[in-house]
C-alpha cells in the first residue's frame, strides 16, 4: 500500500533547507527532508514504516548517539534526554506511521537518516513543551545527528535490524524442524520405498525421510546463528567515509558500548573503519546463506507435493491437509498449496540474493550508494521466510498422515527389496529376479522362493524392518579366491 500523499491544504507550518522554504503538514513529525523525498522516490510504495525492525534500529542508533554526544559535552542534558525519550518511545512501537520515505532511494539512504533525524527532533521538541519544526530548540541535524553520518548510521541500523530479524526466522526454522521430527518419530515404523532419480531404490522408513528435512532445516538454523557474528561489527563513528570527521575521539567506542547496552546484542568496532563503510560483504554473506535456507526449504516442499501427488494416479504415500478447494471446474480436487507457496517465497529469495550481490558489486571507491536495496532485499527474505516456515509448519505438516496401505503395496511390488535380498543369492541371481519381477509385476519375494535356494522362513528373517533399513552385520560365507 502507497503511503499517503502529504496534504496539500490544512494547517502547515514552513521548513526551509537548502533547496528553499516548503510547506510541510503541520500534524507530521518529519519535516521538509522527508517532504522532498516522498516526491523524488514514490517506487515500491513500501515506506520505512512497514519495515519496524530498521525503525527501530535506526532509533538505538540515535539513542545511543544522544547518551555520549551529551556525556561529551556536545548537547546538553536536557537535549539529549527528550531525544531519548522519543527513541524509547519509537522502539515501543510508536510513530512509525511518520517513517514515509519509499523503502528503494536514491542517496545511499540519506533520506531514511532524515525521516528519522526529523520523527526523533520534532517528537522531542514535543516532549520538550515546544512545537513541531521549533529548530533552534533541538536541530533534526545540529542535534540529534549530531557526531553521525549516513554512511555509518544506516549499515550499523541495518546490521541490528537484520540481527533481531535472523533470530526470528532461526525461531521458525526450528519450530518447523522440530514438527517434522515429531512427523519423524511417528512415522519411525512405516517402510516403504526409497527412490534415487526417481526410480525405485532401496527401502527405508517413513521416519527416515522426515527426520531428514529435520536435520536440513536445523543445519540452516545453525549457519543463520553464525552469520550474527558478522553483522556484530559495525562502523558507527566513522562518519562520512570511515575517517571520523566532526566526531569526538572517544565518540566511537562509546556509542558502540552504548548500542551494546540498549540493543543486547554484541556489537564492537570495526579495526579499520574506511574499510567498513565501504564493504557491504557480510551482507551478501547473509544473504547467500539465505538463499541456502530458501533453496532447501524449496527441496523439502517439492519432495511434500510429490510424496503427496494423486490422490489415486500419483505416488499419494502422504495426504497433506487440505486447506481449499482446488479447482474452480475439476470437483474434489485439492492442491498442495502450501508448499506452492513456500516454492514461490523460495523463488523470491533467490531473486533478491542475485539484487544483493549486484548492488554489492556496484559499489564504487569509499562507499556503496546502494544499501536501500540491499537492506530492502534482506528484510523480505528474512520476514517472507519466517512467514512462511510458521505456515507450513501450523497449515501443512502438523497434519501429514501417512497412506500406509499404498506404502506398504508400493514396497511389496517394487524392485527396492531386490538390493536387501542381492548379498545372500548373490548379484547374477538378483539381477534375474528383479528381470523376471520387473516382466510379470509379480512380487520380488514370491520369486526369490521360487528360483533361489531361500526359504519363505529365511527370506523372512533377512526382511525384518530393522535388517533392511540400517547397515547389520551379515551371518555369510567368506568367498574363497577366484579360480
Amino acid at each position: 500500500m502507497r503511503p499517503a500523499d502529504p496534504p496539500r491544504s490544512g494547517p502547515s507550518r514552513v521548513e526551509h533547507d537548502l533547496l528553499g522554504d516548503r510547506d510541510v503538514p503541520a500534524p507530521a513529525l518529519y519535516g521538509v527532508h522527508t517532504l522532498r523525498a516522498t516526491e523524488n522516490f514514490d517506487v515500491t510504495g513500501i515506506p520505512l514504516g512497514a519495515r519496524p525492525r530498521l525503525v527501530e534500529a535506526l532509533a538505538a542508533v540515535k539513542q545511543a548517539a544522544a547518551v555520549v554526544n551529551a556525556d561529551l559535552g556536545l548537547v546538553t542534558r536536557e537535549q539529549a534526554d527528550a531525544i531519548v525519550a522519543a527513541c524509547t518511545e519509537i522502539r515501543s512501537g510508536r510513530w512509525h506511521d511518520h517513517f514515509v520515505v519509499d523503502v528503494i532511494q536514491g542517496g545511499a539512504g540519506t533520506s531514511t537518516n532524515m525521516n528519522a533525524n526529523e520523527v526523533v527532533a520534532n517528537r522531542a521538541l514535543e516532549l520538550l513543551g515546544r512545537e513541531r519544526g521549533d529548530y533552534r530548540v533541538l536541530h533534526p541535524l545540529e542535534h540529534v545527528n549530531r557526531s553521525q553520518s549516513t554512511n555509518d548510521v544506516y549499515p550499523t541500523a541495518l546490521k541490528i535490524a537484520l540481527a533481531v530479524s535472523i533470530d526470528d526466522l532461526v525461531t521458525a526454522l526450528r519450530a518447523l524442524a522440530a514438527e517434522f521430527a515429531a512427523r519423524a518419530a511417528e512415522f519411525a515404523d512405516i517402510l516403504k520405498v526409497g527412490r534415487t532419480q526417481l526410480q525405485d531404490a532401496v527401502p527405508m522408513t517413513l521416519g527416515q525421510e522426515f527426520a531428514t528435512f529435520a536435520v536440513m532445516l536445523g543445519e540452516d538454523a545453525d549457519r543463520l546463528g553464525e552469520t550474527k557474528a558478522l553483522i556484530a561489527e559495525i562502523n558507527l563513528g566513522g562518519t562520512a567515509i570511515g575517517t571520523g570527521i566532526t566526531t569526538h575521539p572517544e565518540y566511537a567506542a562509546r556509542a558502540c558500548a552504548a548500542l551494546r547496552e540498549i540493543t543486547g546484542l554484541p556489537l564492537t568496532t570495526a579495526v579499520n573503519l574506511v574499510e567498513a563503510t565501504q564493504d557491504v560483504g557480510a551482507f551478501v554473506q547473509v544473504s547467500g546463506v539465505l538463499k541456502r535456507t530458501a533453496v532447501k526449504l524449496s527441496k523439502i516442499c517439492n519432495d511434500l507435493r510429490l510424496l503427496s501427488s494423486g490422490p489415486r494416479a500419483g505416488l499419494g504415500e502422504i495426504s497433506l491437509p487440505a486447506v481449499q478447494a482446488g479447482s474452480s471446474i475439476m470437483p474434489g480436487k485439492v492442491n498442495p498449496v502450501i508448499p506452492e507457496l513456500v516454492n514461490q517465497i523460495a523463488f523470491r529469495v533467490v531473486g533478491n540474493d542475485v539484487t544483493v550481490s549486484m548492488a554489492a558489486e556496484a559499489g564504487q571507491l569509499q562507499l556503496n550508494a546502494f544499501e536501500p536495496v540491499i537492506a530492502e532485499s534482506l528484510h523480505g527474505m528474512t520476514a517472507d521466510l519466517t512467514a512462511g516456515c510458521d505456515t507450513l509448519r501450523r497449515r501443512c505438516v502438523s497434519g501429514i498422515t501417512a497412506n500406509t496401505d499404498v506404502l506398504a503395496e508400493s514396497l511389496d511390488r517394487s524392485l527396492a527389496l531386490v538390493t536387501a535380498l542381492s548379498p545372500h543369492i548373490g548379484y547374477e541371481a538378483a539381477t534375474d529376479v528383479a528381470h523376471r519381477a520387473l516382466s510379470t509385476g509379480r512380487p520380488v519375494t514370491e520369486i526369490v522362493v521360487e528360483r533361489t535356494h531361500l526359504t519363505r522362513e529365511r527370506l523372512a528373517d533377512i526382511l525384518v524392518p530393522a535388517r533392511l533399513v540400517a547397515p547389520v552385520l551379515l551371518d555369510l560365507p567368506v568367498p574363497g579366491p577366484a579360480r
